[in-house]
């Protein structure tokens, strides 16, 4: 029996699937953060109807590196790569438990339309998991855009969690769960399925292997599917979870409200305000998850296994 045979028939424990999916985020993180944060400001930017505050992403990146510096584009790291450790630990290792799980008993992939409700399942539960973490990135990415006077200034995740609980009550950490836990429910479905349909039909050309070029082919697939159905619902939980209360009145009552006043003030397609950075951001973090994901299982299988 070869090496390769050897190891397609080496079972990851789930543990190590739930490791191994949040250091998979959590290492892409570290190299789309700016763009996330990016994402965040377009997002925010001509809120109400007010005047746009970024009118390109270039515009973005040059105002925020003007005006906060080089340190700046990574506002927010902290929160990101918490919300990796727990919102993407979950998902994925839930995902890939669900998947060995259905699959056929000589390891036949589950068919689409079960892969789309595996990726459902996941994204919700990961989705309350790391709401408390999403509400800190949002906050602190969008800090800098606000006046001096009205920033919340918030030094990293952990001081923007206790002053969350302290200042607002342990609830608003889990504010805008709804829109998260939708969000994420459009992402993993489009996102984890239509990367297994996608890495199966460039397997089934002739022309790809089981490597990186697959996997990126794959990925960048994948993240373009994810980017179109999901952006209407991110820019609601955006709005949401960045939102001040003031004088007891909050901005939005729920996400409808955002999205009746959105579209109101701003036009359909603000949905979709941001497409660039939105998915300059999900498409290479898709492509390094998955990447970081198949080397890390690929590593347990033929070296931690073998010993």
């Amino acid at each position: 029996m070869s090496n390769s045979q050897v190891s397609s028939n080496v079972v990851i424990p789930k543990p190590v699937k739930f490791l191994y999916g949040g250091l998979a985020g959590m290492g892409a993180t570290v190299f789309v953060q700016p763009l996330d944060l990016v994402k965040n400001r377009m997002q925010l930017s001509g809120i109400g109807g007010a005047a746009k505050e970024h009118k390109t992403s270039l515009h973005a990146v040059k105002s925020i590196l003007k005006n906060e510096g080089f340190i700046g584009i990574y506002t927010g790291l902290s929160a990101g790569l918490l919300r990796q450790a727990t919102y993407t630990t979950t998902r994925l290792g839930i995902y890939t438990t669900l998947f060995d799980m259905v699959s056929g008993p000589e390891g036949q992939p589950p068919s689409f339309m079960l892969k789309a409700c595996i990726g459902l399942t996941a994204g919700a539960i990961g989705a309350f998991v790391g709401t408390p973490a999403e509400i800190s990135l949002i906050r602190m990415t969008s800090d800098g855009r606000l006046p001096p006077a009205e920033r919340r200034g918030y030094t990293s995740v952990f001081n923007a969690l206790a002053r969350i609980v302290q200042e607002e009550g342990v609830l608003t950490l889990w504010r805008g769960c709804g829109p998260t836990i939708v969000r994420a429910m459009v992402v993993n479905a489009a996102q984890l399925a239509s990367y297994s349909q996608a890495k199966q039909l460039l397997l089934g050309t002739g022309y790809f292997k089981d490597n990186i070029m697959c996997h990126f082919g794959a990925s960048m697939i994948s993240g373009f599917v994810t980017t179109c159905a999901s952006m209407p619902v991110d820019i609601l939980k955006t709005r949401i979870q960045s939102m001040k209360v003031i004088d007891g009145k909050p901005e939005f009552k729920g996400a409808t409200d955002v999205l009746v006043k959105t579209v109101r003030s701003e036009g359909i397609f603000s949905l979709w305000k941001g497409f660039t950075p939105y998915y300059a951001r999900l498409g290479p973090h898709t492509v390094l998850t998955f990447i970081f994901l198949e080397q890390l299982n690929r590593f347990y299988k033929e070296v931690i296994a073998k010993k």
